[in-house]
């Protein structure tokens, strides 16, 4: 980076740019991920020049940013033009909720903001730790998150941890620590025999479709879909790895396993 702090910085994904606005650190926020969608007022105030696994290069170099902050394997293509075009970037990989708070706490350090970025996760985890503690009114549900339908693709590491903290059991939880998508992918029948209680899905930003779920071969006998217990996720509340899902997705997994008994 030219200066420090960075006064031109450039976000790949929504996480960063939500944590950014959070530390009221915006202003230095000159380009940003398509899916950016948090706050609001983003979608007004700053210029797409992504969407995930591709990128505008020109666009990003023509903004003069000081640092592009990326996110994970998925791209590394954009990264590897960015370094060669001579751009500060800097590449997060959190794949858990203790990564989530390290980014935000790591992100918070290279803006100058370390003491606001501190309070700030501390919030969270006090947050996580009070849901956590928050009596039950039944057995801990077992739960299948689904990430995408063809093939099946189970929850990564924070939402399982998410599951967890919202009372409930992930069904498929030896899925957890694999970071690839492809290897998540699950077969229609382990999902049979682990006879979750509760099905969630978010598809990528697709729309989900229960119907579709419930249709599937062998599944009528699946405690969730006997018992209609389907629900999405909105994917911009639970499959960005920030305060988003810590939040927003986190209060939407506790209503979707225990809003009857309310």
């Amino acid at each position: 980076m030219r200066d420090f702090p960075p006064r031109r910085i450039v976000c790949l994904t929504e996480e960063t740019v939500e944590t950014l606005y959070l530390l009221g650190e915006q202003d230095r926020i000159v380009g940003v991920s398509g899916y950016a969608v948090r706050p609001p007022r983003v979608r007004r105030e700053k210029p797409r020049v992504s969407a995930f696994i591709s990128a505008d290069i020109p666009k990003i170099l023509a903004l003069d940013p000081d640092l592009v902050l990326a996110f994970s394997d998925l791209q590394a293509d954009i990264v590897a033009d960015l370094v060669r075009a001579g751009v500060a970037v800097h590449v997060f990989n959190q794949r858990d909720v203790a990564g989530i708070l390290a980014m935000i706490r790591t992100l918070g350090a290279m803006v100058d903001a370390a003491d606001r970025a501190g309070g700030l996760a501390q919030n969270l985890e006090q947050r996580l730790a009070a849901i956590a503690a928050a009596p039950r009114p039944g057995p801990r549900p077992k739960v299948y998150f689904e990430e995408w339908d063809d093939p099946l693709i189970s929850g990564i590491g924070w939402v399982s941890d998410l599951i967890e903290i919202a009372g409930g059991t992930d069904a498929l939880p030896h899925l957890r620590t694999y970071k690839a998508a492809k290897d998540r992918i699950v077969t229609p029948d382990a999902v049979r025999e682990a006879m979750p209680d509760v099905i969630l899905a978010s598809w990528c930003g697709k729309k989900v479709v229960p119907d579709r779920i419930r249709q599937r071969p062998g599944w009528s006998d699946i405690p969730a879909v006997r018992n209609d217990r389907i629900v999405e996720i909105k994917s911009p509340i639970i499959l960005q790895p920030g305060p988003a899902a810590l939040t927003d997705g986190l209060d939407a997994i506790v209503k979707a396993l225990w809003a009857r008994h309310l």
